[in-house]
């Protein structure tokens, strides 16, 4: 066997530390990953953002664990994605399976951010994930619903920004979620709370009927407002 090259031999060695660094920045990620799930009282970390007042809406907001919400909430959540998204499903290649999206909604690494108004009435939830995603650490925002009477109200947009700052604060990478294509008005929405297309989005042809959408933490090395 002849020598190695110096040239080769340099190669080697890039591809060897090259794996080493992509090794260490997932460690990390699920280091952060780990250490935001592990967290007892999210609403610490964006606390002044969970009051919400818009002319005759004054909504208070809070977070929990899926296993400690109380089970009239959480059927409400499912209830609610069903009334708001059963069609759009119905319509695209997934199809409604409710039993796969009660298992969904009830993973135990599922989060719940609750939205109710001064009555008491649940008003609107997110439900959201620490993980890793494409290699890494991102709060996956896999639901964002609201009741008829929150919509266009400023509501919607104010449950992402807490997800935004919960995101920042637990140095995830953005706050990433799914859109369906045939949902323009969900898509507008997104877009207009400064949501763009996500690297990790399928090419159209692949799978037209949703796509990636996300929001970097610290778009351009600052930090999000509050």
């Amino acid at each position: 066997m002849g020598k190695k090259s110096t040239a080769s031999v340099s190669k080697s060695k890039e591809k060897r530390q090259a794996r080493k660094l992509e090794q260490y920045r997932i460690a990390d990620g699920m280091t952060h990953v780990t250490s935001a799930n592990k967290l007892t009282d999210l609403a610490s970390l964006c606390k002044e953002l969970l009051v919400y007042r818009n002319n005759d809406l004054d909504v208070e907001m809070y977070i929990q664990r899926v296993n400690d919400l109380e089970k009239s909430t959480l059927d409400w959540a499912i209830d609610l994605t069903e009334r708001n998204m059963k069609k759009l499903y119905e319509t695209c290649a997934w199809g409604w399976n409710k039993e796969r999206k009660v298992e969904e909604m009830k993973d135990d690494s599922a989060w719940y951010l609750i939205a109710k108004d001064n009555t008491g009435a649940l008003l609107a939830f997110s439900h959201f994930r620490f993980d890793m995603d494409f290699g890494i650490p991102v709060l996956y925002c896999y639901e964002v619903q609201v009741e008829a009477g929150g919509r266009r109200r400023g509501l919607g947009a104010r449950v992402l920004r807490v997800l935004e700052r919960l995101a920042l604060a637990t140095r995830m990478r953005c706050v990433r979620l799914t859109a369906l294509t045939h949902n323009p008005a969900a898509a507008a929405f997104f877009r207009s709370c400064g949501y763009i297309l996500d690297e990790t989005s399928p090419a159209l042809e692949e799978a037209a009927h949703y796509e990636i959408l996300s929001k970097a933490t610290e778009p351009e090395g600052e930090e999000i407002e509050s």
